[in-house]
């Protein structure tokens, strides 16, 4: 301010001087006039450039002015540069919000206070079958017509999850979405979406896993308390007492087996990846299914049932060796259970497409129809629940099965056609097959053998 004193009063003394010369006191007068209209004139200019310049508020075009106004503008380049500065931080910040919200795999929808929708991510758009160009500005309750979201969106209380079919969810194609509202703001609430289909489906399996175990188990124990209160009332002939004690050993039997599948699939969910370092001769695995198919047939009293073996390929397959054991005599042990006397049962192993592998069982059994093949591996399922008890079965086996080969690396196929036969395919990745590094004199050639199983 002193300065701006100081040039105002140089002007009025310019002024006066210059007028003194010309025109002596009048002059000095006029001169003064003259300089302060001049300086106004001056400090006006530099104003408006000033002003018009703050008008646009842009950093850029900053008069270059001196003096007071000269100040004032370079205060206020520092104060708009700040300001941008902080904007387009705060612009890098809600870009990276829009960012985290629109990769969440949650579904994010910002309603404004009447409950139409101002945004959303292209998760909720999925979830809801929603066009973020289309659906803008529209009512959410008018897109989502379910009575338990009108009901929970109108009833004003958030503080639990309500959950409903997905939009355009069939029973072939069910699934379920988890929603929440959360208050914010000036009235606005805050929709998030969360597809529980897989969480809803993981419970319902568990829910059954239960019923299924505590029945299986229920069922021969059942059996066996009648037997036992029998045993204990009656005086039974020797011959009788000895029918019920071979039926409780069987009952016995089935809860053992039930119990020694479950202890395995336990095992195979709960353990490491198996490796392949360690190599098993193919002929070792196929032999030992061959004498368990035997003495399977035998006990389900089917002396005219055929089992084929091919020779066994010069080839050792790495991995758990008592888990493809496992594997192999679940699926020789179906196509037993499950195919006539009579019928015919072929087990191999070759080569397949793509450098692979494949271990085959085929049988002449009744065949499966094809709305039951995309469930077999389920735990517990059966096509045919009273013949599976009959032959012994726990409906665990093609579970155990798919467990053992995905921890190979490999695939179970299955084919089948109902009145024809059935054909389980384990087909195991060129990793997991190498040549036997033997010597002709060391393993003899396996000749095809075909064994009446009684």
């Amino acid at each position: 301010m002193t300065a701006r004193a100081l040039l105002f009063a140089i002007f009025l003394a310019g002024g006066a001087a210059a007028g003194w010369v010309l025109q002596g006191q009048l002059g000095a007068l006029l001169g003064m006039a003259a300089g302060a209209a001049l300086w106004f004139a001056i400090d006006s200019f530099q104003a408006t450039r000033v002003l018009r310049w703050l008008r646009t508020g842009q950093l850029r075009g900053a008069p270059t002015v001196g003096g007071w106004w000269g100040e004032a503008a370079h205060r206020a380049r520092r104060a708009l540069a700040l300001r941008e500065e902080q904007k387009e931080d705060a612009e890098r910040r809600l870009e990276a919000f829009l960012d985290a919200i629109r990769t969440s795999p949650n579904g994010v929808v910002l309603l404004d206070p009447e409950g139409r929708i101002e945004w959303c991510n292209q998760t909720a758009a999925g979830h809801f079958g929603l066009d973020p160009a289309r659906d803008l500005q529209q009512h959410v309750v008018h897109l989502l017509r379910d009575p338990g979201f009108s009901g929970f969106y109108h009833g004003g209380s958030y503080a639990h999850d309500v959950v409903i079919p997905a939009p355009g969810s069939t029973s072939a194609s069910a699934r379920r979405l988890a929603l929440h509202l959360h208050p914010y703001g000036e009235g606005r609430l805050l929709l998030l979406s969360r597809d529980v289909t897989a969480v809803e489906q993981a419970e319902t399996m568990r829910r059954d896993f239960v019923a299924n175990v505590s029945h299986e188990i229920r069922t021969p124990l059942t059996v066996l308390s009648g037997f036992v209160e029998t045993l204990e009332s009656l005086d039974l002939p020797k011959e009788e007492r000895g029918r019920y004690l071979r039926l409780m050993a069987q009952q016995a039997q089935r809860m053992q087996t039930l119990v020694s599948d479950l202890l395995t699939l336990s095992r195979l969910e709960g353990s490491p990846l198996p490796g392949a370092n360690d190599w098993t001769p193919a002929i070792t695995l196929l032999s030992q299914a061959e004498q368990e198919a035997r003495g399977m047939g035998k006990a389900l009293g089917k002396p005219a049932l055929q089992v084929r073996f091919a020779p066994a390929p010069p080839v050792a397959i790495g991995g758990a060796a008592s888990e493809l054991q496992s594997a192999i005599s679940n699926l020789v042990g179906n196509a037993v259970r499950y195919t006539p006397d009579a019928g015919t049962i072929e087990v191999g192993l070759q080569p397949a497409e793509g450098s692979r592998w494949e271990l085959f069982v085929r049988d002449t059994g009744p065949g499966i129809s094809a709305e039951h093949l995309p469930r077999l591996t389920e735990r517990f399922y059966r096509v045919d629940r009273s013949r599976s008890r009959e032959t012994g079965g726990t409906g665990l086996g093609l579970a155990i099965v798919k467990h053992v080969v995905q921890r190979h690396g490999g695939e179970l196929k299955v084919t089948s056609v109902q009145g024809t036969g059935s054909t389980f395919s384990i087909l195991l990745p060129a990793t997991r097959v190498r040549p036997l590094d033997t010597t002709p004199a060391d393993t003899p050639a396996q000749p095809a053998t075909e064994s009446t199983a009684g």
